[in-house]
């Protein structure tokens, strides 16, 4: 019987085969979910005027676009938290990752549901925005409070989630020798960073936040972009 149980190298191979296709996910996740949502928001507010209106089609594209990306970012989490866990059978120290991973977890899923009851409030949001997004927040908040702090919890605990992220890639970048999956952890600690900005001007006037959301949508594509390339790794770079 104990010969059919997997070996150390093994679940190292099973760990990056799933480090893999959190990468994958995160990166579309990361398009839908964040970069093109905010370069819609950003565009009609900063952009040419004619370019992008302000409208109920817009807010509700926005809005499914969060869901679908939220949605794939939830699923790249749990992807990368069971990485965590294949690997600390053999390696304790990623323990604690993938116990953040699986706070994200929750945390994801809330703001899937706070996104879904965005769906149904579109042309109310529309006219309490009046083109400025940095009201989202306080205009969520007033037309939704449900989906306001179901949305609020979600962030922090995904941002939770993101900490298991940096630990655990940059762990499994040492552990397996890879570069790119320390480059990766880097990079998530650097996006936990620029997310920070643009949520604290949501409660409070922050000058110049909006180039800090410049530099978010090209971390949420680079970030897992580097996992997924770190992750695909020989055998021969597995322990045995």
């Amino acid at each position: 019987m104990a010969a059919n149980l997997p070996g150390p190298g093994d679940l190292d191979l099973s760990g990056l085969r799933r480090l893999a296709i959190g990468g994958g996910l995160g990166v579309a996740g990361g398009l839908l979910g964040i970069a093109l949502p905010l370069g819609l928001l950003l565009v009609a507010a900063y952009g040419p005027s004619g370019l992008f209106a302000w409208s109920t089609t817009l807010v509700l594209a926005t809005s499914i676009l969060l869901l679908a990306g939220g949605f794939l970012l939830l699923l790249s989490l749990f992807a990368y938290r069971r990485a965590f866990v294949a690997i600390r059978k053999v390696d304790r120290r990623f323990v604690s990752a993938s116990v953040l991973c699986l706070v994200g977890t929750l945390g994801f899923l809330l703001l899937v549901i706070s996104a879904a009851t965005l769906l149904g409030s579109t042309s109310s949001l529309l006219s309490c925005l009046h083109g400025q997004p940095t009201h989202a927040l306080t205009c969520v908040r007033a037309q939704s409070p449900l989906g306001a702090y179901t949305g609020l919890a979600g962030f922090w605990l995904g941002w939770l989630g993101g900490v298991g992220i940096v630990l655990g890639l940059g762990l499994a970048g040492r552990r397996f020798r890879r570069r790119a999956l320390g480059g990766a952890s880097v990079l998530y600690a650097l996006l936990l960073l620029a997310l920070l900005g643009p949520f604290i001007a949501l409660l409070y006037p922050v000058p110049g936040v909006e180039f800090v959301l410049l530099v978010a949508p090209i971390l949420v594509l680079l970030a897992p972009a580097l996992a997924y390339s770190g992750s695909r790794a020989l055998p021969s770079t597995v322990r045995r």
